[in-house]
């Protein structure tokens, strides 16, 4: 199937999940009549949107992981069941009528039999057997169904037994897969093994090229467009209410693709998408207002969509970098928005309707051509054709493609700039609010789904994004003008704000004119694009506090709107600009104040740089050699790390943080084969149980000794671990050992002031430590917030270890590979390492009290200081455990003793 990946619970329930919603329409099916179905419609909506989510989450899960055709197959199903199970419900609930159960599912269930009929195409070809039967048996049940609902005389039997297909091998495949999981693949269902593909292979994108949800933002521009082009085709009569679920399902899954798509550092799909979604919400909205509750038809006084148009068109042209049939696939949506121009009603019709058929055939075409080249990458789609005429062009240097284009100013962000897609709803928002209400009914201007859609929840998500980023200015300037275009256009367009004038309404628009001059004056130290942005905005809000107090002067509104609009479409075009092309920039000014001191601008932030790159691993490290700090991620949280042999190093790390004397350094090597130099000092005990236990998250306590001062740590040396202990550690960190390697040994402590919350994040570092630190080798969030074991190897020749504290590792595994170990002694086998030095003169090493003078290591977290009081990574070791009454270390020689 798929390519092979790290086996995931998802792909089961997934599989399990489809199985089960087939189940579900096979009984019902079944069971029903044309007068009477045998599970009532409200129940059957429910099931089916609850069994939908359970797709989606699937699907989401597995596309993170880049399982690209199954997250196609689990989206585009989930959709068809949510999409229904909404139609459903409403007619259970009898906002519909039961007669327009038939013209609301049609359009729907049409552009899913092409669509997943294409999926089926795609895995026949690839060899997809299980997807090949699952998307073909849907399908074929769609079109069925789509036929029993024309004619009843041609019954539901074929629908049923379509579903009984997709049941029963999705029953097997999932449970398969299932028990695959349980057994960790020790036991597999014939037939149910996962083939793998090679990752990178020749004619197959490697994960970081392929964006793996775009097949199903195609799968939702063909749903919308088959639900507006079946009125001009006769086959419903009308756009109607009851095609308002299909079109805001295609809005919501348009809304998760860009999300993910900026997960997938594709910013310029993500836009396309969050464009798209703007437009089904509108489409839905105008359905919505012609149900008989409403009765209300739609108007545009103002060509609006001629902007959305230009937004389109400029996007469009940037987009021919990935690829030229991109390119002039989004062109279709500028045709179309320009068509809804021509029409004041924006009612759909006519020349829309069209355009819209253009798209369904369009977008079946990119359905195929997409999905077919994100798994073998054979149908040439003019991949290469905006470079080479950039490349002929001697003032334009195009910038290259990769993940490190999107890396934010300090460090590393699983999501690409989102300030595009940002910037082009505050254009959409700001010139829709230039049609002016006047007498009408608010609801009949169309304006509130520009304004709450655009201006409101595309903008608080593109704050969320920002704020993913470490973009702290940026993301509360989005996500408070995404609050203010939401309650501005639900009060004003919504029909709540009516003829109320008055101190009420003005004293919240004060409060946010007060948040908005704080976004003001930190703008000031940004750019100058950004400090015109917050200020035009703060002109808008004052036009709302006028038109809510009654005192807006004439015109003045739209004046600061049009102002407002267009400093947004520059920021829109700088960001699209300056993305693409790396000479020349779009200018966004300089920072207008810069202060002086930490983070101030006096001077640039230490190195933030990637971990995955082997050349910022040695970047950092070089660092550490010439007496550097440095912030580093390990497999619990970020530390503070310096060289031992750079005692200058050590006591600048001590220092920075204002280390506590109960909270000593502790000592990190990248394998026992950095202490080959002591081995000779450490027991063969000791020493075999730390190549057995490393790398892990187990730090050891040993006896402190003289062999410490290999390591070049000279008058440094008191500040790792206490007079009579320190502790030691291999990290099971592929970044963190790599760097060891490269520096040597290093000493190692809390990356955050003594005594405040553990750092879980590289931008934390900068921010708690500021410009004491050197560098910051970076990799998002922490793996892991638990701290490591601790366990007490002081008194290990007399058969006994103590826990200091229990973390990441169980205490039982530790005490099997202490038993083991043991074991292994109790039978003579020693580590031929220590056989000479068994055998000639030299220090008694099962002496107590020379072993106690000669070896301690304390680690970070070795400490008995409660984990409520310490950072995961260290421990306070100031009070040895052992001389407390109340401590009671384990014993063992070959059992367990608690």
């Amino acid at each position: 199937m798929a390519e092979l990946e790290a086996e995931s619970l998802h792909f089961s329930v997934g599989i399990l999940g489809i199985s089960g919603g087939s189940l579900l329409l096979l009984v019902n099916n079944y069971g029903s009549s044309p007068e009477k179905s045998l599970i009532p419609h409200t129940a059957l909506g429910v099931l089916l949107l609850i069994i939908a989510a359970l797709l989606a989450y699937s699907g989401v899960r597995r596309s993170l992981s880049q399982s690209r055709l199954f997250s196609s197959v689990c989206l585009t199903v989930s959709a068809l069941w949510g999409g229904s199970g909404l139609v459903y419900l409403l007619v259970g609930e009898r906002v519909l009528g039961a007669t327009e159960l038939r013209t609301s599912l049609v359009p729907g269930l049409a552009a899913f039999t092409l669509a997943l009929l294409i999926l089926a195409i795609v895995s026949l070809f690839q060899r997809e057997v299980v997807f090949f039967i699952i998307t073909l048996s849907i399908s074929l049940a769609c079109g069925h169904q789509i036929a029993g609902l024309s004619s009843p005389s041609f019954g539901q039997s074929a629908t049923a037994a379509c579903y009984l297909l997709v049941t029963l091998v999705g029953a097997y495949f999932g449970c398969g897969r299932l028990l695959s999981f349980i057994t960790r693949g020790r036991v597999e269902a014939p037939g149910t093994r996962l083939k793998k593909r090679r990752a990178g292979g020749q004619g197959v994108r490697g994960p970081e090229d392929c964006n793996d949800v775009v097949p199903v933002g195609l799968v939702m521009n063909l749903l919308s467009a088959s639900v507006l082009a079946c009125p001009l085709l006769a086959v419903v009569p009308q756009l109607s209410a009851g095609h308002v679920p299909w079109l805001w399902t295609a809005a919501v899954f348009q809304l998760g693709v860009c999300v993910l798509s900026y997960r997938a550092m594709d910013s310029l799909t993500a836009t396309f998408y969050g464009f798209t979604s703007i437009l089904h919400f509108t489409e839905g909205y105008s359905a919505l207002l012609t149900a008989p509750s409403f009765s209300i038809l739609p108007s545009s006084p103002v060509p609006f969509p001629v902007v959305f148009s230009v937004l389109f068109f400029i996007l469009a042209l940037f987009s021919c970098q990935k690829s030229l049939a991109e390119g002039l696939y989004q062109l279709f949506f500028v045709a179309y928005t320009i068509a809804l121009a021509a029409q004041p009603s924006l009612s759909f019709q006519a020349g829309a309707q069209g355009v819209q058929a253009a798209i369904f055939v369009v977008s079946a075409v990119m359905l195929l051509v997409t999905s077919y080249n994100m798994l073998a990458n054979r149908i040439p789609t003019g991949e290469g054709m905006f470079k080479a005429l950039v490349m002929r062009v001697s003032n334009l240097t195009l910038r290259p493609r990769d993940r490190q284009l999107h890396d934010p100013y300090l460090g590393y962000s699983r999501y690409a700039d989102a300030e595009v897609l940002g910037h082009a709803c505050s254009v959409l928002a700001a010139f829709s609010i230039t049609s002016s209400v006047e007498e009408r009914d608010p609801l009949a201007v169309l304006v509130l789904p520009w304004t709450v859609v655009a201006g409101g929840i595309l903008q608080l998500l593109v704050g969320s994004v920002a704020f993913s980023r470490g973009k702290t200015l940026e993301s509360t300037a989005f996500i408070l003008y995404g609050v203010m275009w939401s309650v501005w256009g639900l009060t004003r367009y919504g029909g709540l704000y009516g003829d109320t004038r008055g101190f009420n309404v003005a004293v919240g628009i004060i409060s946010f004119l007060l948040f908005n001059s704080l976004v003001t004056v930190g703008a000031l130290f940004l750019n100058i694009a950004w400090f015109l942005y917050a200020a035009t905005f703060h002109l808008i809000i004052i036009s709302f506090l006028l038109d809510a107090v009654g005192a807006l002067p004439y015109g003045y509104d739209i004046g600061v709107s049009i102002v407002f609009g267009l400093v947004s479409f520059y920021c829109f075009l700088s960001g699209l600009f300056n993305m693409t092309f790396l000479t020349p920039q779009l200018p966004l000014g300089r920072a207008l104040v810069r202060l002086s001191g930490e983070g101030g601008g006096g001077r640039d932030t230490c190195p933030h740089v990637p971990a995955r790159k082997a050349t910022a691993v040695h970047q950092i490290a070089e660092i550490m050699k010439s007496g550097g700090i440095c912030g580093m991620p390990t497999d619990t949280v970020y530390v503070l790390v310096a060289a031992c042999n750079r005692p200058e190093a050590v006591e600048k790390a001590y220092r920075c943080k204002q280390q506590a004397q109960d909270r000593p350094m502790s000592l990190w090597v990248s394998s026992i084969n950095q202490l080959e130099p002591v081995r000779s000092l450490l027991s063969p005990l000791l020493w075999d149980f730390m190549s057995a236990a490393w790398p892990s998250s187990i730090s050891m306590v040993i006896p402190r000794g003289p062999w410490m001062e290999v390591f070049g740590l000279g008058e440094s040396a008191k500040h790792i671990g206490t007079p009579q202990s320190i502790a030691i550690r291999n990290p099971d960190c592929a970044v963190a050992t790599h760097l060891i390697n490269l520096v040597g040994p290093i000493a190692v402590t809390s990356a955050n002031p003594t005594g405040e919350a553990d750092t879980t994040h590289h931008n934390q570092v900068y921010a708690k430590l500021g410009d004491k630190v050197d560098g910051v080798l970076c990799d998002g969030p922490s793996p892991e917030n638990s701290a490591s074991t601790v366990v007490d190897c002081t008194k290990i020749e007399s058969g006994h270890i103590g826990f200091f504290r229990v973390g990441l590792i169980p205490k039982s595994q530790v005490l099997q590979i202490f038993e083991d170990i043991q074991k292994r002694h109790s039978h003579g086998q020693i580590n031929p390492g220590f056989e000479t030095d068994l055998t000639e003169p030299g220090p008694n090493l099962t002496d107590p009290q020379r072993h106690t003078e000669q070896h301690n290591t304390q680690s970070p977290e070795s400490s008995p200081v409660p984990p409520a009081t310490q950072s995961p990574a260290y421990i306070d070791t100031s009070p040895h455990p052992s001389d407390s009454p109340s401590y009671r270390p384990w014993v063992l020689t070959t059992t367990e003793d608690s």
